[in-house]
C-alpha cells in the first residue's frame, strides 16, 4: 500500500532512517478513535500516554512492551447477567499499538478515574550519546612533506 507520499529522495540524503520511512509509507490509513487518548512529553525523554478507559478495571486491561512497541488492550470481563435498559458505555475490547523510538522504557502505569496512564522514558545509552572527537596536533617534528626513515632492525 503506497502513500501519497514519496521518501525516495530522503533516502538518498540519509542514513539508517529506513525504519522510520518504513513506518511513515506503512501507516494504518483508517484510524481507529476508541479509545481516545492523549500523549504528553514533560521533558526531552519523558513521555505520558493517558487513555480513556471507563469501565475498566485493572484486571480488564493488558499492557505490553515489545521493542519499538507498546500495546495497550483491554477486554471487560462479564459481570453478572444484568438486564440493561440503555447501555452506553463503550466497554467493547480494544487494542491499541504506539510505536516507539529506540531505547524507550516503560516506567510505570496506573489507573485512576477511568484514565490509564503510562509513562515512558528514552534511556539511550552511554555509548550511543554524542562524544566530541579530538583532532590530533602534530607535534611539529616533522615538516611538510618530509617522510620519515624506515627504521632498519637491530
Amino acid at each position: 500500500m503506497r502513500t501519497a507520499s514519496d521518501f525516495s529522495p530522503l533516502y538518498r540524503s540519509s542514513i539508517g532512517f529506513d525504519r522510520i520511512f518504513n513506518l511513515l509509507e506503512n501507516a494504518p490509513q483508517p484510524v481507529e478513535t476508541w479509545p481516545p487518548y492523549d500523549i504528553e512529553r514533560s521533558d526531552e525523554n519523558s513521555y505520558r500516554v493517558r487513555i480513556a478507559v471507563a469501565g475498566f478495571s485493572e484486571d480488564d486491561l493488558d499492557i505490553s512492551h515489545e521493542p519499538n512497541l507498546l500495546i495497550v488492550s483491554g477486554e471487560r470481563k462479564e459481570q453478572d447477567e444484568v438486564e440493561y435498559l440503555h447501555r452506553g458505555l463503550p466497554v467493547r475490547p480494544f487494542t491499541r499499538r504506539f510505536e516507539l523510538a529506540d531505547h524507550m522504557t516503560v516506567t510505570g502505569a496506573s489507573l485512576d478515574n477511568g484514565l490509564l496512564t503510562i509513562d515512558l522514558v528514552r534511556e539511550v545509552p552511554e555509548e550511543m550519546k554524542p562524544r566530541r572527537i579530538t583532532i590530533a596536533k602534530d607535534d611539529g617534528a616533522r615538516k611538510a612533506g618530509q617522510v620519515e626513515k624506515p627504521k632498519q632492525a637491530a
